[in-house]
């Protein structure tokens, strides 16, 4: 066996399991909220900019 086959499998061991682990944190936060998607700040990013408070124009 060569030696870099068993780092690379410690490689695609932990990516894997990162990978899980965000996962199952994704699904127990999708779950508390008693809805799977995605928040509302992220769905709703980008739209029309908010007017200026009065006397902030520059």
């Amino acid at each position: 066996m060569n030696d870099g086959i068993p780092l690379l499998i410690l490689a695609f061991a932990t990516l894997g399991g990162v990978w899980f682990m965000a996962a199952a944190a994704r699904k127990q936060v999708a779950d508390a909220k008693g809805r799977p998607e995605r928040s509302a700040v992220i769905q709703h990013h980008g739209g029309e900019p908010r007017p200026n408070m009065e006397g902030t124009e520059h």
